[in-house]
């Protein structure tokens, strides 16, 4: 982006990606005085198909890294969520009861880019990252989009980049060459009623029902309903059976359908490997490999953004420490993960795989 001399602009650090990971890096950066970047390839309110459930991790990560409460205005209806209810492949339902929030993404997300920019992040959004590339002690950044500031195919520079970018992750696969695992999840809204309390999220993994999990909750009196597969062709299949399975259990009552999503999640698998980054560039969220059981991915996605943009300050002149110091730093949250993934893997046979992990 030219100055008003026309002169190039170099920032300190460009963040790809205006989610949790993306915003928390980028509010993190800017208020320590880093002339920051974050550049959003939808148009901001930016959605995200999500359950929309913040758990108590995420709204103390919020007071902590965004200086208040979630406010109202992201929120939906029930506004409290009071926790997760599994069923497991026999039938056995577990309660997790915790004190959470119900939220909107596209509310949440455009709430945290705002919180980015108040601090002194550069916001925009429309604007794609073709390709990234280091040379002579900076990263060569490729955008594209149609914005009063960014040019098409215009080339910024910087000392580093956060890729925050989500599971689909374009930018890491042309950086690595890596192409990864995705589990493709579909849901629909509904008018309608149930016979179950709308305040928890529901999640059922029998494998009759889905090739992951499914899932419930409420949002606005809406009825979600959903499946995840490893096999697109399949969906309709399990979410007709999910469906059929809710009419029966819990006497589902549908009325007018209102939409229908679907979206990608990262596969995670035993061991729950992570991807740092490649020299320069960091990767955060889920585009790391940080998601946990059920797609809980937003608390995961703001510690390990608040990771990354604390290492670069602090080593902010030795790429090769920031790295290590990026890795260590986000240990007990790898381990976190690990652990949750190992407590499903015992709950039920179909995650059985994931139940040896933390002894890897």
């Amino acid at each position: 982006m030219p100055d008003e001399k026309g002169e190039k602009r170099m920032y300190d650090v460009i963040v790809v990606g205006a989610g949790p990971a993306g915003c928390a890096a980028a509010k993190t950066l800017a208020e320590k005085g880093c002339n920051v970047l974050l550049v959003e390839k939808f148009k901001m309110p930016r959605y995200k198909s999500c359950s929309g459930v913040l758990i108590k991790r995420s709204m103390e990560l919020v007071k902590e890294y965004f200086g208040e409460a979630v406010p109202e205005s992201a929120m939906c209806a029930p506004t409290m969520n009071r926790g997760m209810i599994f069923t497991n492949d026999a039938g056995k339902e577990y309660r997790f009861e915790q004190e959470g929030l119900n939220v909107w993404r596209s509310h949440f997300d455009g709430w945290l880019a705002k919180k980015a920019e108040e601090s002194g992040a550069k916001v925009r959004d429309g604007v794609s990252v073709l390709s990234c590339v280091e040379k002579g002690g900076q990263v060569e950044v490729c955008l594209h989009g149609e914005n009063d500031s960014i040019e098409n195919d215009h080339i910024e520079s910087a000392k580093y980049v956060i890729d925050c970018e989500g599971v689909v992750g374009a930018l890491k696969r042309k950086i690595t060459g890596k192409t990864p695992g995705y589990i493709i999840t579909y849901q629909t809204f509904h008018k309608g009623s149930i016979d179950l309390d709308p305040h928890y999220f529901y999640a059922y993994l029998q494998p009759e029902l889905s090739e992951y999990d499914a899932w419930f909750n409420v949002k606005d009196d809406l009825l979600v309903l959903g499946v995840s597969v490893k096999d697109k062709s399949k969906i309709g299949c399990y979410h007709g059976r999910f469906l059929s399975y809710m009419e029966k259990t819990h006497h589902l009552r549908l009325g007018e359908r209102i939409k229908e999503e679907k979206w990608l999640m990262p596969h995670i698998r035993p061991g729950c490997h992570v991807d740092y980054g490649v020299g320069r560039v960091l990767f955060a969220g889920e585009v790391a490999g940080f998601l946990n059981p059920m797609g809980e991915g937003i608390s995961a996605g703001m510690e390990s953004g608040r990771c990354a943009a604390c290492a670069i300050m602090e080593n902010f002149e030795e790429p090769s420490v920031a790295f290590e110091a990026y890795k260590q730093s986000t240990e007990n949250l790898k381990s976190y993960m690990k652990r949750q993934w190992s407590l499903v893997g015992g709950l039920a046979g179909t995650f059985r795989e994931m139940g040896e992990i933390v002894n890897e």
